[in-house]
């Protein structure tokens, strides 16, 4: 059990929890959601100790595991996947270390009187080691790695050699690998594929401890929790169920703050309508007063949160394009030996929309390099139409933001031809207010940077848009602002994701990549759930029995 008592805790001027509590029972699975910047992560860094609350208490079982995955991956070289996992898995890694330096000191001879305690103390260390798991570490471990993608040839090399999304996982793996009494989870889907994801969902969901995590898959979300804490004006809110049940009961308590909102503004404006009339008319002086204060005293309402701040996108119509965006015929890539495509084909015509699918590995952030000319063809092919202007959102596009530019700045830079108020405007609507467009770059959080990034893309749009994770970071809130721009978007779009719910809104068609080669599916995502059968029950568009 983890108990929230009446927590006050600021960030600079921003209050980000006031008088919050929650009890949070063991055995739930529970996601925790908020706009980006309201204090998601500083509860969990709160929870586990690394940030010190100014009012209030944060009490946990006595000697209850904490795991906390955060993203952030240390320095990773020297040794297998394998190994790197378990050397994060806490406190079994520590007890094997210990284990085996008692394990040295016992066959020393010079510590030959000291045998009974040294014999004393691993037998204590060798049960909790048991205990904890410890002699299955390294098969225990092969398993979520391999869960998590990994085949033979990346878990047998040096984990130094791998990306900075790979070695995500391994830090992950040895989060899960530990198995605590209260799992913590800051965005774990973030640069996982399809297929991990899936994986990750079940372990989840069978998952013996309390699990408290964030994430922004609206499909990964409904099936790994069974209650949802909402971070609301500094408050934490408990809502019992998945997060549509959550999504249904906001909906329908704004729809009553709204009622509620409009019944009292018209009461106040039939009282003022009254009090002007009557208020200059001696006799009825008195009256109109007294009626002024009880609305002066009147606890006024305000419209609900959601409807006041809801973000909306807004993408300008694009120059008209030729009708054959790209082709691409018998093309090959290979990198060294590994060969990403055979002899592939495609052909993307104006106004399409294909989601490239496939697992981790099969090309598809190389194919949409091949397309935007960043990478070129060993064989075949690959052309692009006339007319074109690209627009290309790499995984790491954010990386390019200027730290010491502010937000207003950055678009001033990229548009200085443009009004200060058409780039304000513009940046409304990203959810950028007057308060945030001065912030450095460098202060803004992940999905920050990434509303940025669309934002300066997005102004002056493209008529192809080639989309590498774009949802990865961005709150739900955002994410859903994206996929209603995208709907009256008239160009056309190549695009990889794996957040489901965003492949299904926006896909007009799959490409998935398999051994070099490349299948199409027309009708969008459910089309290629039916036909492929590449996605888990009770994702969108799956059969079921």
């Amino acid at each position: 059990m983890i108990d929230i008592v009446g927590l006050d805790y600021r960030y600079g001027s921003q209050i980000l929890f006031a008088d919050a509590s929650l009890r949070v029972e063991d055995g739930w699975k529970v996601g925790l959601i908020g706009p980006n910047g309201s204090g998601k992560t500083t509860l969990f860094r709160l929870i586990t100790g690394q940030e010190k609350n100014e009012v209030g208490d944060i009490v946990l079982p006595n000697g209850a595991r904490l795991g906390y995955f955060d993203q952030k991956v240390g320095e990773m070289h020297g040794c297998s996947p394998v190994e790197q996992a378990i050397r994060c898995a806490g406190r079994v890694a520590d007890l094997r270390g210990v284990l085996e330096d008692l394990e040295h000191q016992m066959s020393d001879p010079d510590k030959t009187d000291e045998l009974d305690r040294l014999m004393a103390v691993y037998a204590d260390r060798q049960n909790e080691f048991q205990t904890l798991g410890g002699y299955d570490l390294e098969p225990r471990a092969k398993e979520i790695l391999s869960g998590l993608s990994f085949d033979d040839y990346k878990l047998n090399h040096d984990v130094g050699a791998l990306s900075g999304g790979w070695k995500m996982r391994v830090a992950l793996a040895g989060i899960l690998l530990q198995q605590p009494d209260v799992l913590l989870l800051d965005e774990p889907t973030n640069h996982l594929d399809l297929e991990s994801i899936l994986w990750l969902e079940n372990f989840i969901a069978a998952y013996r401890g309390t699990v408290i995590m964030t994430c922004h898959d609206h499909e990964f979300m409904n099936r790994v929790v069974d209650r949802i804490v909402e971070i609301d004006e500094g408050r934490l809110r408990l809502f019992p169920g998945d997060y549509d049940f959550y999504l249904a009961q906001r909906a329908l308590e704004d729809d009553q703050r709204q009622a509620a909102f409009e019944r009292q503004q018209g009461h106040i404006a039939r009282e003022m309508k009254w009090i002007n009339s009557f208020r200059a008319k001696a006799r009825s002086a008195g009256q109109a007063q007294s009626r002024l204060n009880r609305l002066e005293k009147l606890d006024k309402l305000e419209a609900p949160r959601s409807r006041r701040q809801r973000l909306v996108f807004r993408i300008p119509e694009t120059i008209r394009s030729g009708n054959d965006v790209c082709v691409a015929e018998g093309v090959a890539k290979s990198y060294g030996d590994n060969i990403v495509f055979l002899d592939m084909d495609f052909h993307l015509r104006r106004q399409e929309r294909w989601a490239v699918l496939g697992v981790n590995g099969a090309g598809k952030s190389t194919l949409l390099k091949l397309v935007q000319g960043e990478l070129e063809a060993d064989e075949g092919r690959l052309k692009r139409g006339a007319s074109m202007k690209v627009g290309y959102f790499a995984q790491h596009s954010t990386d390019i933001l200027n730290p010491k530019m502010t937000v207003v700045q950055t678009m001033t830079a990229e548009f200085p031809a443009e009004s200060i108020g058409a780039l304000r405007k513009c940046l409304a609507c990203f959810g950028f207010d007057e308060q945030d467009i001065d912030k450095p770059t460098s202060f803004l959080s992940g999905g920050e940077r990434s509303r940025l990034v669309l934002a300066r893309m997005l102004y002056d749009p493209p008529n192809f848009l080639i989309l590498d994770e774009p949802t990865n970071h961005l709150d739900v809130e955002s994410k859903q602002a994206l996929v209603d721009a995208l709907a009256t978007y008239t160009g056309t779009m190549l695009f990889v994701s794996h957040d489901r719910h965003f492949l299904d809104a926006v896909a007009t068609n799959v490409l998935e990549l398999e051994g070099g080669e490349a299948k199409t599916f027309y009708g969008g995502y459910k089309n290629y759930v039916e036909l492929s059968g590449h996605a888990a029950p009770g994702a969108p568009g799956a059969p079921t029995s």
